[in-house]
């Protein structure tokens, strides 16, 4: 799956675009997205908790 996402990737920007680095791309967005959900999740009880 990730090889058809790197040929297709290539074809779309006409740049080479390696696997190994769509697997770390992939891995630190999807690090960052947990973080952000995580920090939403804490900041979100924080205000509820403040206005009760």
């Amino acid at each position: 799956m990730m090889a058809a996402l790197a040929k297709a990737i290539s074809r779309a920007t006409r740049t080479n675009v390696d696997v190994e680095t769509l697997k770390v791309l992939v891995i630190f967005s999807g690090a960052g997205l947990l973080l952000s959900l995580v920090v939403a999740m804490i900041y979100g009880q924080a205000v509820s908790a403040a206005l009760f």
